[in-house]
């Protein structure tokens, strides 16, 4: 899948989650699209393919291409988001930059303690340092994916910048109040691309300042005399031999220019007291050159040109996190493998009347093959003995169900919806879904217990990393709890430690 198609796939994510669902978007037209797609790529296709061949389907009977809104969307859609234009801008950036630094030394002299060259290597030295710690964190932690600083700064101008208008043609389709979901979405998912477009723009910036540094002591050395010396206050010649034959090292084996001996460097200090007038700078300048050349200007070209293959290989084969539940429905419909729902009652068996509904929400949001599996409910007190159940019952979703008349407690629903999320096999779902039906014939008049008892329960499911399913399973409103299911799949219940 390459970057185009994963841009159809999350708007049609988008409008597929769309609350309230979209009157030219509903669950007919959802099914014929991946009824399509199965057909079109088949039951060998890879996942990218049936989802790439899903969304391409939705969008053609979504926006058909004789009307000029439409056709006004498809473009936005196919029109690029990365020009390679804009490296060779920075790399023009970058050298003109580098030739207008206005000298290396005050009055023509170079400063050979304290030149802006040693600035620059001191701050990509230190970029270095910080690349290599971010890749160690990575290899040691599970969030090496997480975005370093430049990257999350990058994320969020394009997130303020796409932010500010849709494309031309959603308004005039109705779709405009899907457009902050979708450039939220598509933020995300685009993070890793982004990144790495914008790290080649930055490294190639930076090695063109190199290279425009190295262009520039020439370029003047040809028309101005430079001197080289030294001045310090405490540093005496010996000090001074040892730290530039140090941090000349490098350069002096490659280049063949050899550092001065002690008594060189003496004759270089410059100062009222001091028994020389400094030297000829042409050694030195080409000494900078080279530290340059090795510390800024090879290690940025190499470091561009390894974000701009990332970037390449990430925009054809882009990283879209087909593992997410929403996407794992999708591909049901293309293996037409059937859902198993595992639902585990709290102190009270849901009636007939509401596990017909639950069936019925259910295969709306996994298909019509979907297998509901209704346990015995769990009593009060043996919360852990069924959590310890989940771990051999293969599900790909979970329930945890609980009749709104029961007062939300931690220690209780709390630590049962804790230890059953920590013994699913990782990977499966647990939403927390709270029936209404009793409560509402209960206090019918007195909406105020309602909003009371809701807001607990709410609580209770945010304490838990999730969103509370608030659902009348007496007279359920399916189109309803459908958006409100696959709502709660994007946030299920955190597992301890995550």
């Amino acid at each position: 899948m390459d970057e185009t198609a994963a841009r159809e796939a999350v708007l049609v994510r988008v409008l597929d989650r769309a609350e309230p669902e979209l009157p030219r978007w509903g669950a007919a037209d959802r099914a014929w699209a991946s009824r399509v797609a199965a057909e079109t790529v088949g039951g060998d296709a890879s996942a990218a393919a049936f989802v790439a061949a899903r969304a391409h389907a939705a969008l053609q009977r979504l926006l058909p291409r004789d009307s000029g809104a439409s056709a006004n969307v498809w473009r936005w859609l196919q029109r690029p988001l990365w020009h390679p234009s804009w490296v060779l801008w920075a790399l023009l950036a970058g050298l003109v930059a580098g030739v207008l630094v206005d000298r290396v030394g005050s009055a023509q002299v170079i400063n050979l303690l304290a030149p802006p060259v040693w600035a620059v290597v001191a701050w990509n030295l230190a970029v270095y340092l910080l690349l290599a710690l971010r890749a160690l964190v990575g290899l040691l932690r599970r969030d090496a994916d997480a975005p370093g600083p430049i990257a999350a700064t990058v994320r969020r101008l394009v997130r303020r910048g796409g932010e500010a208008r849709p494309p031309r043609g959603l308004a005039e389709l109705g779709l405009a109040k899907v457009w902050p979901a979708y450039v939220a979405d598509w933020t995300q998912v685009s993070a890793p691309l982004v990144a790495a477009r914008a790290s080649a723009v930055l490294h190639a910036g930076a090695a063109a300042l190199a290279a425009g540094l190295l262009a520039g002591l020439y370029l003047r050395g040809l028309v101005l005399d430079y001197r080289a010396g030294w001045q310090s206050t405490f540093l005496e010649p010996a000090a001074v031999h040892a730290a530039l034959s140090l941090l000349f090292a490098p350069a002096s084996a490659l280049s063949g220019v050899a550092v001065p001996d002690l008594a060189g460097i003496a004759a270089l200090r410059v100062g009222p007291d001091a028994p020389g007038g400094g030297g000829a700078a042409a050694p030195w300048i080409h000494l900078y050159a080279w530290t340059l050349a090795l510390a800024v200007l090879l290690p940025r070209a190499l470091l561009a040109l390894g974000s701009l293959e990332r970037s390449r290989r990430l925009a054809r084969r882009f990283p879209l996190p087909l593992d997410e539940p929403y996407f794992q429905q999708l591909l049901r419909h293309q293996r037409r493998d059937a859902a198993r729902v595992r639902v585990w009652p709290h102190a009270q068996a849901p009636s007939a009347q509401a596990t017909l509904a639950l069936r019925a929400i259910c295969a709306r949001v996994w298909g019509e093959t979907v297998q509901l599996d209704i346990g015995a409910a769990v009593a009060w007190g043996d919360e852990a003995l069924a959590a310890a159940s989940a771990s051999s019952t293969p599900a790909d979703a979970a329930i945890a169900l609980f009749d709104m008349g029961a007062t939300p407690e931690a220690e209780q629903q709390g630590r049962f919806v804790r230890e059953l999320a920590h013994a699913l096999p990782a990977g499966t779902p647990l939403l927390l879904l709270v029936d209404e039906a009793a409560f509402r014939a209960r206090f019918a008049a007195l909406e105020d217990r309602l909003t009371q008892r809701r807001a607990a329960w709410a609580a209770l499911a945010r304490s838990l990393g999730t969103a509370a399913v608030f659902l009348d399973l007496a007279a359920p409103d399916l189109a309803t709890a459908e958006r409100l299911l696959q709502s709660a799949l994007d946030r299920p219940v955190q597992r301890a430690g995550a």
